[in-house]
C-alpha cells in the first residue's frame, strides 16, 4: 500500500517552471484556490449523501427525509444501527492504528505545528470515518469530515507545487473555509472560519484566496446539494433593547455550558480509557448508548441538520425541546468519547439552538407581558454556544446573518458571541480543538504558526567547533592555551569529557588566582546546559533561568558529553530574524 501511495505522488508532482510560475505570483495562489475551492464543494456535497444513503439504507427513511427529523423512530432500528456501528467503527479503527500507528493531523495542527503539511490519505480515513460515524446515527457533526479532507486535498495541491511555508497554509485554510461554506450555504462564515480557526490569523495575502475558495465550495454545494442551516423564522424576527441585555446574559450561559459540553468529553474519554475495554466494545457501548436515548428522541442523531429545523419551524412543547436538549448533550459526550469520529460543531448547533428557545419560552412564563422571540433566541443561542466550542465569534456571527438575514438579530448575536468566546477564553482557554490538544499533551492554542519554533532547534543554531579544557588544569595553562583573542568561552571537561563547567576566557585572564591554582574552583554554569533538541523558545528561557550568556550543549543530562556551545546573542538575533519574517508573512510583504 505504501508503494502505491509513494506512486501515486510521483505521479502527482507538477513540473518545476509550472511550480516556478505558481510560487512567483500571488494570482497562481489565487487560482489554486478556486480550485480548492471547487474540490470543497464536491466533498461537501459527496459526504452529506453519503450520510443520507446510509441513514435511507439503515434506518428506512424516505429519499430526502432528514433521520433527526424524525419524531418517532423504530425501537429496534435506533438500538440496533448504532450498536452494529459502532462495533464496525470499533474494529476498523483498531484496524487502521496497526496499519498507521501515527495520529492523523488535523487542519488547525498542520497549520501550528507542520507548516500547512498533511496527510492525504489519512485525511481520507478520518472523513470516511466520520461519514460511517454520521451515518449509524452516532451524534457527531460532518465538519471534521469536510474540514479534513477539503484541507488534506489542499495541502497536497500545495506540496504538489512546492509552496511556500505561509502560502502553503493558507491554501490548508481555503480547503477548510470552502468546506465549512458549503455546509452551511455561507460563505462569509467559510471565510471567516478559514481564518479564525485554521489560519489563526486575518492576512491581507490571504484575503483573495480564501474569499475565492469560500465562494467556490458555496457555489459547487449548492448546485450539488442544495442545503440551509434551518434556523429561521418565517417571518422577521423581533430585536427589542432587552434582548440585547439578555444577549449577553445568554453569552454567558453558554459559555458555562460549552465548557461543561468539552470537559464531558474529556470525562467520558477518560472513563473509556480507564475501563481498557477493545476499540469496538467502547463505541458499541457508545452506539448502544446513543440508540436507547433515540427511542426516546430521535432527533439527538447524526449531526442534527434535521432537529435544527424542527426547533426553528415547529411548535414543539416545552418538555419536548427540553428532552433534546439534555439527550443531545449526554449522545455527544457519548459517541465522542466512546470513539465515533466527527466534530462536536453542528451539535453545538442544535443544543445552543434548543437552549435559546428555552430561555426565551422561561421568560415569557416569567413576564407574561413582555414578547421573546423564540426563533430569534435559537439563533442567538446557537450561535453563542458554537462560539464557545469552536471558537470563531465571527463566523458565528456571519453564519447568523446569512441565515437569516436579520441585521439587527445579529447585532444581538454579536453581543452573545463576544461575551460567550471572551469568558470561555479567560475561563477556560481553549477551543474544543485545541482543548482535546491539551489532552494529549500539546501546547496549541490556536492555529497560529508556531512549528518554526519547533524546527529551530539548539542543534540548528549551536557551534560544534568548541575549545574544551580538562577541569584538572590550572589557570597557568589555561591563560597558555588561550591567550585573549583566541575564543570568548572555554568549556571544561573531566577525563571522560562530560561536562563540569563553562569559563570565560577574559576572566581567565583577569583573575586573582596565581597560575598554579586550578580553574575548577572559577567554572560556572556547572549545572546549566542545553540539549540539542530544545526548540529555540526553551533555549531563550533557559538562558534567562541561568542568567548566562553562553551554555554548553550535551547529548543528554545524564551522560553530560559536550556536543557543542550556544550564545544568548546568537539565539535573540535568530528568533528575532524568525519573528520577522513571521510577521513579513503575515501582512503579505516580500
Amino acid at each position: 500500500m505504501s508503494i502505491l501511495i509513494a506512486r501515486i505522488a510521483t505521479q502527482l508532482e507538477i513540473p518545476r517552471r509550472l511550480r516556478a510560475v505558481v510560487r512567483a505570483r500571488e494570482s497562481s495562489l489565487v487560482a489554486l484556490a478556486a480550485l480548492v475551492g471547487i474540490i470543497a464543494g464536491i466533498v461537501v456535497a459527496a459526504m452529506g449523501m453519503s450520510v443520507e444513503l446510509l441513514h435511507e439504507l439503515f434506518f428506512n427513511l424516505e429519499h430526502g427525509e432528514r433521520l433527526s427529523a424524525r419524531l418517532t423512530l423504530n425501537p429496534y432500528l435506533a438500538v440496533c444501527v448504532p450498536l452494529v456501528g459502532g462495533m464496525v467503527m470499533g474494529a476498523a479503527s483498531e484496524i487502521i492504528k496497526r496499519w498507521r500507528p501515527e495520529r492523523e493531523i488535523d487542519p488547525i495542527e498542520a497549520n501550528a505545528l507542520h507548516g500547512g503539511r498533511m496527510s492525504l490519505l489519512g485525511s481520507i480515513i478520518v472523513a470516511a470515518q466520520t461519514v460511517w460515524s454520521s451515518g449509524v446515527g452516532a451524534s457527531v457533526g460532518l465538519e471534521a469530515g469536510y474540514t479534513q479532507f477539503a484541507s488534506g486535498i489542499a495541502s497536497r495541491i500545495g506540496n504538489a507545487f512546492r509552496l511556500r511555508r505561509g502560502d502553503l497554509r493558507i491554501l490548508v485554510g481555503c480547503g477548510a473555509a470552502a468546506g465549512i461554506a458549503g455546509a452551511f450555504g455561507a460563505p462569509l462564515a467559510g471565510a471567516f472560519y478559514g481564518f479564525e480557526l485554521i489560519i489563526g490569523s486575518y492576512s491581507p495575502n490571504g484575503l483573495a484566496p480564501v474569499g475565492i475558495a469560500s465562494l467556490m465550495g458555496f457555489l459547487v454545494a449548492r448546485q450539488l446539494e442544495p442545503a440551509e442551516l434551518g434556523v429561521v423564522g418565517p417571518e422577521k424576527m423581533t430585536i427589542a433593547g432587552h434582548d440585547l441585555v439578555l444577549a449577553a446574559t445568554l453569552g454567558l450561559l453558554a459559555a458555562i455550558l460549552g465548557i461543561i459540553l468539552m470537559r464531558g468529553v474529556a470525562i467520558s474519554e477518560n472513563m473509556f480509557a480507564r475501563i481498557k475495554l477493545r476499540p469496538f466494545l467502547r463505541t458499541m457501548i457508545g452506539g448502544l448508548c446513543v440508540g436507547l436515548m433515540a427511542i426516546i428522541s430521535p432527533q439527538i442523531m447524526s449531526s442534527g441538520h434535521g432537529a435544527l429545523r424542527v426547533a426553528g419551524m415547529l411548535d414543539l412543547s416545552l418538555r419536548t425541546v427540553a428532552a433534546v436538549f439534555v439527550l443531545k448533550i449526554l449522545a455527544s459526550i457519548a459517541s465522542l468519547g466512546s470513539g465515533f469520529r466527527g466534530g462536536l460543531f453542528f451539535s453545538s448547533l442544535l443544543i445552543g439552538a434548543l437552549g435559546g428557545h428555552l430561555l426565551a419560552v422561561g421568560l415569557t412564563m416569567i413576564w407574561p407581558t413582555v414578547y421573546f422571540d423564540p426563533n430569534a433566541y435559537s439563533v442567538i443561542g446557537m450561535s453563542a454556544l458554537s462560539a464557545a466550542v469552536i471558537g470563531g465569534p465571527l463566523t458565528m456571527t456571519f453564519i447568523a446573518l446569512e441565515t437569516t438575514g436579520d441585521l439587527w438579530l445579529t447585532t444581538a448575536v454579536l453581543v452573545a458571541v463576544i461575551i460567550s468566546a471572551q469568558v470561555t477564553r479567560e475561563v477556560f482557554g481553549y477551543s474544543f480543538a485545541t482543548w482535546r490538544f491539551h489532552l494529549r499533551g500539546e501546547t496549541i492554542r490556536s492555529a497560529a504558526d508556531i512549528g518554526w519554533m519547533r524546527e529551530l532547534t539548539v542543534e540548528k543554531m549551536m557551534r560544534q567547533d568548541v575549545q574544551t579544557v580538562n577541569a584538572t588544569a590550572t589557570i597557568g595553562a589555561l591563560r597558555e592555551i588561550f591567550p585573549l583573542s583566541s575564543t570568548a568561552y572555554v568549556i571544561a571537561v573531566d577525563e571522560a569529557r562530560r561536562y563540569v563547567g563553562l569559563i570565560s576566557v577574559s576572566d581567565a585572564h583577569a583573575a586573582e588566582p596565581g597560575p598554579e591554582d586550578p580553574i575548577k574552583d572559577f567554572l560556572h554554569y556547572r549545572d546549566d546546559m542545553l540539549l540539542p533538541g530544545m526548540a529555540v523558545k526553551e533555549a531563550v528561557l533557559a538562558f534567562d533561568r541561568a542568567e548566562a550568556e553562553a551554555l554548553a550543549v550535551v547529548d543528554s543530562f545524564t551522560d553530560r558529553r559536550v556536543i557543542g556551545l550556544l550564545t544568548e546573542a546568537y539565539v535573540l538575533r535568530r528568533y528575532s530574524a524568525a519573528l520577522e519574517g513571521r510577521r513579513r508573512d503575515l501582512v503579505g510583504e516580500e
